[in-house]
């Protein structure tokens, strides 16, 4: 089984990209990339994700949006239950400049079989997509008391927030459950090398090359999200919304 975290450009920025594989009961990390168009990101997907092969794709924006103006249920709900930690979401409506390309991206993923799964019998194979938020899973999957501001602010104080969430995944995702295992060894080696591996990641000064380590790491906690969503369901997740309102998957606070 194989987990795909998107955290997906809205507009036409990159996106950042992550697989996962559980594998000897653990997660190992195959790759984390970024790509810019919607058609590389595809490519990417498929290179990672044979056809018929089980896998759940964890992504980062608002795949559906049946409302014409104002915020959907699973935006409102956010503000409520997350607000106390600065993690209420953007609201989303199809007047938006954005709506076109995250639906149509959620529309793509269902023509290669992976259907929505606000519900989902933990465990079982399957082709699934979801939509999922890193701030609020950060503040449960840790133990937070409010967001890691690490997009918003001076570029120094950035980097140390950046920094906190990335020693954060270091140290307490290998001891959750499902465990993501960070070994140099690993038997399960990218595709193709690259210098994008999670381990390999230093957290740097200048302001573009930050913003593309936030990605990765945003793509990370995706796919560590989409992996918990499989292992635990609604046992040790909530679930905003459903499939009609559009839906937010985020785990229990641990």
């Amino acid at each position: 089984m194989k987990f795909i975290g998107i955290d997906l450009g809205w507009k036409s920025q990159p996106s950042g990209l992550c697989c996962l594989e559980w594998s000897d009961n653990q997660l190992h990390i195959l790759d984390i990339d970024r790509k810019e168009s919607i058609a590389d990101i595809l490519t990417w997907i498929d290179s990672y994700v044979l056809p018929g092969e089980s896998a759940i794709i964890a992504v980062d924006a608002p795949t559906i949006i049946p409302n014409t103006t104002g915020s959907r249920l699973p935006d409102k709900l956010t503000h409520k239950h997350f607000g106390k930690y600065h993690a209420g979401c953007y609201p989303a409506n199809l007047s938006l400049p954005f709506a076109e390309r995250t639906v149509n991206f959620g529309l793509e993923l269902e023509t290669r079989g992976f259907v929505h799964a606000p519900t989902i019998e933990p465990q079982k194979p399957g082709r699934y997509q979801i939509e999922v938020f890193p701030h609020p899973a950060i503040v449960h999957l840790f133990g937070l008391e409010r967001i890691l501001k690490y997009k918003k602010g001076r570029l120094n104080e950035r980097r140390l927030e950046l920094s906190k969430l990335q020693n954060y995944i270091l140290d307490i995702l290998p001891t959750l459950k499902p465990p993501l295992a960070f070994d140099r060894t690993s038997p399960h080696p990218p595709i193709t090398p690259s210098p994008h591996l999670f381990i390999l990641l230093e957290i740097p000064t200048a302001g573009a090359a930050l913003k593309a380590a936030e990605d990765k790491l945003d793509s990370l906690i995706c796919a560590y999200v989409g992996a918990h969503w499989w292992y635990w369901g609604e046992q040790r997740n909530l679930v905003l919304g459903d499939r009609t309102t559009g839906y937010i998957v985020i785990p229990q606070r641990m």
